[in-house]
């Protein structure tokens, strides 16, 4: 592993539920911090509601400001669509979800049935050459472009056997709309308080001021392809990287008991130990340039830069 700027990364599991019970169950973070005698730990953690995750990640950054989190949602929408909106920014289209579009865009009887899912289907402007444009740049060719004539396999792969999903798709299995949009009021507080968030700020790990930074992840790219809803699947998946893999091999029973035991804790375990394992690439993130990207976003996976 390289020799990493970083104090902490922690690997977030998301939940789009609007029920506080629900966010205590299915909300899970994997921590690994580096201490001050040079020794790693890994733990993993539920039990917090959004607003106790914002309240706990604020908390450690006054004390470890090198701190990387991963957080699996999307954190913007397609820039057409900003654009509808009149929003020049992902920062000005978190600002326009928290002040209630996106409890609106997700309210039953909302009238803007490009958010579907249960209880209506995929709208036909969506549909066949349509599907790329309910898609960010970002989805389209994680999901999607790898697949296609002159993709790379060894990422296809990674999506063997996944739908490919929209952040419009509110309702349905593997939804990540509802997520997505109550994950953005929780972005923007963050980033009120400080947090740089890639690709739309530059990262700063490494300064003297260093400030905690924010990647969106798609836990999908970082686990490769497994049954995850299978705990037995988990159990053979974990059991093989602790024996081949030494990043693996440090956790305790603990961890991978609870990693065994929940679909949402082995997301978090996997993502943390992955992000870890490509550390060394955070400091070097820069803003993006690109005009659609800056609205849109980029889903961090090791080796992308923006």
């Amino acid at each position: 592993m390289n020799k990493v700027p970083v104090q902490r990364v922690i690997g977030i599991d998301w939940s789009g539920r609007i029920d506080t019970s629900g966010q205590r169950r299915h909300i899970w973070a994997g921590v690994w911090t580096m201490g001050a005698d040079g020794k790693s730990s890994v733990k993993l953690e539920a039990g917090r509601t959004r607003d106790e995750v914002g309240d706990w990640l604020i908390e450690l950054a006054s004390e470890t400001p090198r701190m990387v989190i991963g957080i699996d949602c999307c954190f913007s929408y397609p820039g057409w669509f900003l654009a509808e909106h009149g929003c020049t920014n992902a920062f000005d289209f978190w600002r326009h979800v928290a002040a209630g579009h996106g409890e609106r865009w997700l309210a039953r009887e909302c009238e803007d049935r490009r958010f579907w899912g249960k209880p209506h289907k995929r709208p036909a402007e969506f549909c066949g050459e349509g599907l790329r444009r309910m898609m960010r740049l970002t989805d389209w060719d994680n999901k999607i472009a790898q697949a296609l004539e002159g993709g790379d396999p060894q990422r296809a792969g990674k999506m063997l056997g996944i739908t490919p999903k929209s952040p419009f798709q509110i309702g349905g299995s593997g939804s990540v709309g509802t997520g997505s949009l109550r994950a953005m009021p929780f972005l923007l507080r963050l980033h009120e308080a400080g947090f740089r968030v890639w690709p739309f700020d530059e990262a700063q790990l490494g300064s003297k001021s260093s400030k905690p930074l924010l990647v969106e992840i798609y836990t999908r790219l970082l686990t490769g392809a497994v049954a995850k809803s299978n705990p037995e699947a988990r159990k053979a998946y974990l059991a093989a990287r602790r024996k081949d893999d030494p990043l693996y091999a440090g956790f305790s029973r603990g961890v991978f008991a609870k990693a065994q035991g929940s679909e949402d804790a082995f997301d978090a375990l996997v993502s943390t130990l992955e992000m870890v394992r490509h550390a060394g690439e955070f400091a070097t993130l820069h803003a993006t340039q690109d005009e659609v990207l800056r609205l849109e976003g980029i889903t961090w996976r090791p080796g992308v830069n923006g």
